[in-house]
């Protein structure tokens, strides 16, 4: 069979032959005789292996082109002479405000964390739980493994973020019911994800005024008289710990922050134990 144009096609293998058993000039006669074909060239004596590339290191975490420090434990302030007077409205301070529902703990911390003379972010756990939408666990129907397992994502969600900031020379107030009666769950666990300079202060008015700012509230922020009253009482568990306890009974908010400004004064200038 004559091919009209194009290079011919390879026989079959043929006994005897080489691998392929083709050669084109054999196997059809008047066909165009090409150049000799070219022995490859010999191999290339083996090259020594490269030396490994050193690896990059990882790049810096970043919003935009603005590097931001990584956020780490905040460290125990040190005390500072008997004579000095700390300012803490001028201090960058890490700030756990605790206290029943109801005590005016998210009122006071907004306020103060408004009117500071440095930057300053107001961080609320309950706000933080409610950043759960579908499936949220809402105590108020029962305190359960899953209202257990989102608080403690909650309190951990809010350390992260206010190390970030603190790293960042931005102040933290924290807000969370912190129970004496279970000091690894509660205060423990706050100082673990914010760091041994977490200053806690306890806001604790009397059980009347508690009961009456909570009728005030709506949704599920609301609790039953009972649950405000046995939280109450587990508060006072708070009296004999060492921590600095404003009665904000017969303040209001701006008092409440001032008395808050001078407590942390005496914080800074000697820390607490806890």
């Amino acid at each position: 069979m004559q091919h009209a144009v194009g290079s011919p096609l390879p026989p079959p293998h043929q006994p005897g032959q080489g691998p392929t058993g083709w050669q084109p000039a054999a196997q059809h006669p008047g066909a165009p005789q090409g150049p000799a074909p070219v022995p490859p060239p010999p191999p290339a004596p083996p090259q020594p292996p490269l030396p490994p590339l050193p690896s990059a290191p990882p790049p810096p975490d970043t919003t935009g082109h603005v590097p931001l420090p990584p956020g780490a434990p905040v460290g125990m302030p040190s005390a500072l002479p008997a004579a000095t007077v700390p300012d803490s409205t001028t201090t960058t301070l890490a700030v756990l405000l605790i206290g029943p529902a109801g005590a005016g703990k998210t009122s006071v911390a907004k306020y103060w964390a408004d009117r500071r003379r440095v930057p300053t972010a107001h961080i609320s756990l309950d706000d933080v739980r409610e950043w759960v939408r579908s499936g949220f666990a809402d105590p108020q129907s029962g305190w359960n493994d899953h209202s257990e397992a989102q608080y403690r994502l909650a309190r951990r969600t809010c350390g992260f973020a206010a190390r970030n900031f603190l790293a960042n020379g931005i102040s933290c107030i924290l807000d969370d019911a912190v129970f004496p009666d279970r000091p690894v769950v509660g205060l423990g666990g706050w100082k673990r994800h914010v760091g041994p300079g977490l200053l806690p202060v306890v806001l604790l008015p009397g059980l009347d005024i508690v009961l009456e700012r909570n009728a005030e509230r709506t949704g599920n922020r609301r609790l039953t008289d009972e649950e405000v009253a046995r939280i109450h009482g587990r508060m006072a568990g708070w009296y004999g710990s060492g921590l600095p306890i404003i009665d904000n009974s017969q303040l209001d908010v701006p008092q409440t922050a001032r008395v808050l400004d001078e407590v942390l004064s005496r914080a800074i200038a000697s820390p607490p134990t806890w």
